[in-house]
């Protein structure tokens, strides 16, 4: 065996927006309306048509051999008016969860991944302390609805992703430029995740909760620079460490703050790790390092970020880990064989006992503001017709949850041939540079 996957399960992972398609409506739906908010001009309202071709995906589910599948609901088809729910919508996802188990595939449910409903963005959404309550409402009902199918839960995807597009940078909505907006809104997430964990273990004692981080080392351009140094812990502290001590218990350190309502505990049952890449930092401003491979997006791919953050997570939150998303857009599927094996390398060798790997993403999917660009599937998608086709990394990864890792076969026949990397940033330079802007956080 060219690498041995031990007990780790794979999956692979999906949200609602990105894939559903239809015209639900949600602060996405009315973002991709306005001129110039997406790249492509494209809109979620095509997006993978997921909606009406459950079936058909999940026998491709079922073709890869895949086990554990990572899907997201979308909230505003659930509860499209404040306080009424849809019932059919609600049945579609009882449906579905229930297709799943009955194809032997366990779901893990992400219940907020972006996604507002049109009404709640319009109210301010995670600007207003009022929104916890209101989500928890939702997160009641669903549960109840699920929970004969479904004992695993995300309450809420990538929080600081959320909080740093939307109210730091202005690129995702609502389009805010301030950083003590972001500070509320990551905080008010924190709250709403804490109040969801002990709503959901109220109606199932025995669920497993918790929250999918966006984790990325940051590294200091020149580590002999302490204005580099500086720049990159702050960086850490202020986009992730802060939101994740706070979520995981409750413990608000400024810039963030607390509430009488919530006291220090433990709310996670397993720890989520999403990453991508990594940050190099020059002062106050970060960037891709030079020299580096990158992929269709210009993210560095950088393996041994994952081992790194894998190892601080399980000193920081002692727990079952789950890497709930990792994956990369490769458009002509050149390089992901070779992102795959080096990243599930990365986990094995980090020396912590992570329990599941999803790899983002199951089929290409709508993007953000990037729209129908990148590529991160493992099921290729023909935007115009709907047609799937299952990638040759699909092939190595549905060989890989066959054999529990990586053989010498596979290794020869798909690994060995495959790219490092759609590109190599900077080539021809010798010391490490920073290129800005920076990766969009994702």
């Amino acid at each position: 065996m060219k690498l041995d996957l031990g007990t780790l399960e794979l999956g692979v992972a999906t949200s609602a927006t990105q894939i559903e398609g239809g015209n639900a409506d949600t602060n996405w739906h009315r973002w991709a309306a306005i001129p110039g908010k997406v790249k492509d001009g494209t809109s979620p309202a095509r997006a993978a048509d997921h909606w009406n071709r459950v079936d058909e995906d999940i026998a491709l589910l079922s073709e890869l051999g895949v086990r554990h599948y990572r899907m997201g609901l979308e909230w505003a088809r659930i509860e499209p008016q404040e306080g009424v729910f849809d019932t059919s919508a609600i049945a579609h996802y009882v449906d579905e969860v229930k297709a799943l188990r009955a194809a032997g595939i366990a779901p893990l449910v992400t219940l907020h991944h972006f996604n507002n409903p049109g009404w709640l963005e319009e109210r301010g959404a995670w600007t207003r302390p009022e929104t916890v309550g209101v989500f928890v409402r939702y997160v009641h009902r669903m549960v109840h609805e699920l929970k004969d199918y479904v004992s695993e839960w995300i309450t809420i995807n990538e929080p600081n992703v959320y909080a740093t597009n939307g109210y730091v940078f202005g690129q995702w909505p609502p389009g805010k430029k301030s950083i003590p907006e972001a500070m509320k809104v990551m905080s008010l997430l924190a709250h709403g995740h804490i109040q969801a964990y002990q709503e959901i273990h109220k109606i199932q004692p025995h669920a497993k909760v918790g929250v999918a981080q966006h984790l990325r080392p940051f590294d200091p351009a020149f580590s002999y620079n302490p204005f580099d140094r500086l720049g990159a812990t702050a960086m850490a502290y202020l986009f992730q460490w802060a939101s994740f001590d706070a979520m995981a218990y409750g413990r608000f350190k400024a810039p963030l703050k607390g509430s009488a309502t919530v006291s220090p505990g433990r709310y996670y049952d397993f720890t989520g790790v999403n990453y991508y890449t990594r940050s190099w930092v020059s002062g106050v401003t970060q960037g891709t390092r030079g020299n580096s491979p990158v992929n269709d997006m210009g993210w560095e791919i950088y393996p041994e970020g994952l081992s790194r953050l894998l190892t601080q997570v399980a000193s920081r939150y002692p727990g079952p880990i789950y890497v709930t998303e990792n994956g990369t857009p490769d458009a002509t599927d050149s390089f992901r064989a070779r992102y795959l094996y080096d990243h599930l390398g990365a986990v094995m060798t980090s020396g912590v006992e992570v329990e599941r790997y999803y790899h983002w993403s199951f089929m290409d999917n709508w993007e953000w503001i990037e729209g129908e660009g990148p590529r991160f599937g493992l099921v290729a998608l023909d935007y115009d017709t709907q047609e799937r086709f299952i990638c040759e990394s699909g092939r190595l990864y549905a060989d890989i949850i066959t054999h529990g890792g990586v053989s010498e076969e596979a290794y020869a026949r798909w690994v060995e041939p495959s790219a490092r990397s759609s590109a190599v940033s900077g080539a021809g330079n010798s010391a490490p540079r920073v290129r800005r802007p920076g990766p969009p956080v994702l």
